[in-house]
């Protein structure tokens, strides 16, 4: 049977105006751009299985907001259609500067300027585009790792790439270290087709992981993994993992490091995204001075500021205990005895109980006879412990 004259034409204008996004998606510099249509996930019941085990651990908006997440077209009802962009964030640069000084590592998706802002503009441009195609009376709404919108989910049905093991997306062609976001719209589109799982039976990216984050295959309990431990957790790092963090100061990429398909991948032509000076392999002992005030100076525009001062503060200085560099004791000891922040405090107390020198002992003892924070206490009590020595006074500082 034929079809209706009618529907060709629609199905011709759908699919025409489709490749007229994608292309001029290409033309603002995506280096991917999919097609979806606005349906409930594919992976919804595994989402929220996900939630229901806790491992999204302190991210509350991942469960506040998980309805609208599994049911997309309730929560945008005029949306149709999803266009889904990836931009490669990869430059040249690697772990080679480690080896120099006394360096942490800082993910590379933070090497420049903030990845919302670089991305939402080219699909604000693009929404204009779409509206001078199609007419203003378009209805469009973009998302760039925010909002309610399982971003992996619509990438993958939109034929960007594929759920890798270490539940990242992955492409053929950019490997897997590049940005997300998506453009809905009030358009009925030609859609794209998923790719095919082609991690076979490689598991690298789950036996690299030093704090064996990987529950299994594609199942990442986040309560574990350094990304969330240095940006989304917001307290104390548990004591039993930092050890395990190594000098990650914001971030992890080794999940993706030692991926096959991350291996010849070309570098980002986004400009916004070469590091920044002192972003890439940072020097971690000025780190420590900083004030909030030149924190947010020397981190404007980065996405670095998400983890607050205090926060990264506080990575610092486990990487600090890790490297286990006598050289950050004077350092520590300030930070311990003068950080105005009792998180800060007391992470530098555990540093110096790694480093297990007599000036660290001391200068643990003698901050800990004043310290009235019963947190940074606690850390200092558990510093000395750790050096081997034995408390004065049953353990406890009077």
């Amino acid at each position: 049977m034929d079809t209706p004259p009618d529907a060709t034409e629609h199905g011709m204008r759908t699919r025409t105006l489709a490749q007229r996004i994608k292309a001029q998606g290409t033309a603002l510099g995506f280096d991917l751009v999919g097609i979806s249509p606005v349906h409930p996930p594919t992976h919804g019941e595994s989402f929220a299985e996900w939630l229901r085990r806790d491992y999204h651990g302190e991210m509350e908006y991942m469960a506040r907001t998980a309805e609208k997440r599994l049911h997309p077209g309730e929560f945008l009802p005029w949306a149709r259609s999803a266009v889904s962009v990836a931009l490669n964030y990869n430059t040249s640069y690697g772990r080679e500067a480690e080896a120099e000084g006394i360096r942490g590592w800082v993910s590379r998706y933070a090497w420049g300027d903030d990845y919302h802002d670089v991305m939402h503009a080219k699909l604000t441009r693009l929404l204009e585009y779409v509206r001078a195609e199609a007419g203003n009376e378009v209805q469009g709404r973009i998302f760039v790792d925010a909002g309610p919108v399982l971003d992996r989910e619509a990438g993958a049905r939109a034929g960007i790439g594929w759920y890798g093991k270490n539940t990242n997306l992955l492409s053929m062609t950019i490997g897997s270290f590049f940005f997300l976001g998506e453009l809905f719209l009030s358009l009925d589109l030609e859609w794209d087709r998923p790719i095919r799982d082609r991690c076979g039976q490689c598991r690298l990216c789950l036996d690299a992981c030093p704090t064996n984050a990987f529950v299994g295959p594609y199942v990442l309990d986040a309560r574990k993994c350094i990304s969330y431990l240095t940006i989304e957790l917001k307290g104390a790092i548990p004591r039993e993992l930092r050890p395990l963090m190594g000098n990650h100061v914001f971030g992890c990429d080794i999940c993706q490091d030692v991926c096959p398909y991350n291996t010849k991948v070309k570098p980002t032509k986004e400009q916004a995204f070469h590091p920044r000076e002192g972003l890439h392999a940072p020097e971690l002992i000025p780190l420590l001075s900083l004030t909030e005030t030149e924190f947010q100076a020397k981190f404007a525009g980065s996405p670095i500021l998400r983890a607050k001062r205090r926060g990264f503060l506080r990575n610092v200085c486990v990487a600090l205990g890790n490297l286990k560099r006598p050289e950050a004791m004077p350092a520590l000891i300030r930070t311990l005895q003068s950080d105005p922040d009792p998180l800060v405090r007391g992470h530098a107390a555990w540093a110096l109980g790694q480093i297990r020198a007599p000036e660290a002992e001391a200068a643990l003892r003698a901050t800990g006879s004043r310290e009235i924070d019963p947190t940074v206490l606690s850390e200092i009590e558990s510093a000395i412990t750790t050096l081997n020595t034995t408390l004065t006074h049953g353990g406890h500082f009077h």
